[in-house]
């Protein structure tokens, strides 16, 4: 033995006799390290669909929902990995809120939402530089052969290295050893949380887009024009990537105040046309500043389809015909001849949102009026929409410009009494081809400080621009307007 080898053994030798006195520290440690519980491993569970106890959903008007839902599961006790699937692919995860209805509270450590969803071109972008294999079939023999390649690329077409070349597009069908674990067929929010173990009921809760609602009105006029019948509908569209089934239905009418507007993460697809039997009207409340209406009976909103649901019923309303002929400010700034000659005036259906089965809150949308023939069949006779009209307040209707009435309407004098003042005359000549006598209200806007000198029929001031003559033109007659404005600016 050299003297290096042998000053290395007599240093191995002391160090031993050195570490004698704590052998019984060292085997104690280990001991105690031994008897030490480890850490609990995190068990992974899929909650699906089927665990769904009940679903609520809340639309907005501007493409946002509220969606609640509750589920049973049994839970381990420690870390568990919750997927919950099924869940909105336009759902917002900053909002997402998940607690314990019944047994120990959960503390949640972290969650992630999934929704880079399953398809073959996601599923060939993710093994871009990973080894699959690719099947041919012999055309001749029906033989099948696999042979190994590498995805090299797969945005603007896939590239493909083998052994011994590099290959262009798909020369057969690819084969994948397994699918990425970001990867879902299906939206995923994935939460980890410590579990109490046993069976709990949890709620999830999260704000969505992909949801939305509008309504819609009928209003059927009676012969006379004098009262109209009024159904009004709620038209719900589910673009949000999930079903909810037999849910627990509220709307909100109303604009409610969002920090920015979200974009959806998805395109909305073609939606299916649902029409439903009329059900009982919702009931309906206020919510600090809007209103809430409440279905009774739970509803299923199917994905990517189109439902609507009865939201009022109103019989024997009383309604209003009018005959709008409005003119121009311009008119009084200048010389001119004929204004127009054979003019039809607008036709405008109004009622009261008071009394009967109305009196309630209507919320925006559009109203189609309806006039039956002489053989009793329902007639399409124009729509306009409504803003968010509270109860009292009236709703006014442009359907369209009456046929049988026109008017010509022509400046007889003009004459310029300053550099901002003029005083100009009007001749308005109305005829009625109907069989009944009708009222034709004439409004004229006038620009600056204005004042009528001189008028056939006196004028009424409905606002600080404007002035309005009430015409009563008989049936199958004219009437004529004449008068002279002063206006200064």
């Amino acid at each position: 033995m050299s003297m290096a080898s042998w000053g290395l053994f007599r240093l191995i030798g002391d160090a031993m006799k050195a570490l004698k006195p704590l052998r019984p520290i060292l085997l104690s440690a280990c001991l105690a390290a031994l008897a030490a519980p480890a850490q609990a491993a995190e068990s992974a569970i899929t909650s699906l669909a089927a665990d769904r106890l009940s679903t609520a959903v809340t639309v907005y008007n501007d493409n946002l929902a509220l969606v609640k839902e509750r589920r049973m599961l049994t839970l381990p006790t420690g870390p568990v990995r919750l997927s919950l699937r099924e869940v909105s692919a336009q759902m917002q995860p900053e909002t997402a809120l998940l607690r314990a209805v019944t047994g120990k509270p959960i503390t949640l450590v972290e969650q992630n939402f999934d929704f880079d969803l399953l398809t073959p071109q996601k599923l060939l972008d993710k093994y871009v530089g990973r080894e699959v294999s690719v099947i041919r079939i012999n055309p001749a023999t029906g033989a099948e052969t696999r042979e190994k390649a590498t995805v090299l690329a797969a945005g603007q077409g896939t590239v493909l290295r083998f052994a011994d070349r590099i290959e262009t597009g798909v020369p057969g069908r690819i084969a994948y050893d397994s699918v990425p674990p970001n990867l879902r067929d299906r939206p995923t929010l994935s939460v980890l949380f410590d579990g109490a173990g046993g069976n709990q009921t949890l709620e999830l809760s999260y704000l969505t887009g992909g949801l939305s609602w509008k309504a819609d009105y009928v209003a059927e006029l009676a012969a006379d024009g004098k009262s109209l019948d009024l159904s009004g509908w709620v038209t719900l569209t589910n673009a949000s990537g999930v079903s909810y089934e037999n849910a627990h239905l509220q709307l909100v009418a109303g604009t409610v105040n969002r920090v920015t507007p979200r974009q959806p993460m998805f395109e909305a697809k073609a939606v299916g046309r649902a029409l439903m039997a009329a059900p009982a009207a919702p009931r309906e409340e206020g919510l600090m500043d809007y209103h809430l209406y409440t279905f009774e009976r739970p509803t299923t909103l199917a994905e990517n389809q189109t439902k609507q649901l009865a939201l009022l019923s109103a019989s024997n309303v009383p309604a209003e015909r009018e005959y709008v002929l409005a003119g121009a400010d311009y008119y009084y700034q200048g010389r001119y001849d004929s204004l127009g000659e054979k003019i039809n005036p607008a036709v405008f259906l109004t009622f009261q949102n008071k009394g009967g089965d109305l009196g309630k809150p209507l919320p925006a949308g559009t109203v189609r009026a309806y006039a039956r023939d002489s053989q009793g069949a329902a007639q399409f006779v124009g729509e306009d929409r409504i803003e968010h009209t509270a109860k009292h307040e009236t709703v006014r209707l442009k359907l369209g410009e009456a046929f049988d009435i026109t008017a010509d309407r022509a400046q007889t004098n003009y004459k310029r009494i300053s550099d901002r003042s003029v005083e100009t005359s009007y001749r308005i000549v109305i005829r009625n081809a109907k069989t009944e006598s009708a009222v034709i209200k004439v409004q004229e806007p006038l620009p600056g400080d204005w004042d009528i000198t001189q008028e056939s029929l006196k004028h009424s001031k409905p606002s600080s621009r404007i002035a309005q003559w009430n015409v009563l033109v008989p049936a199958e007659g004219s009437a004529t307007l004449e008068y002279t404005a002063r206006v200064k600016w």
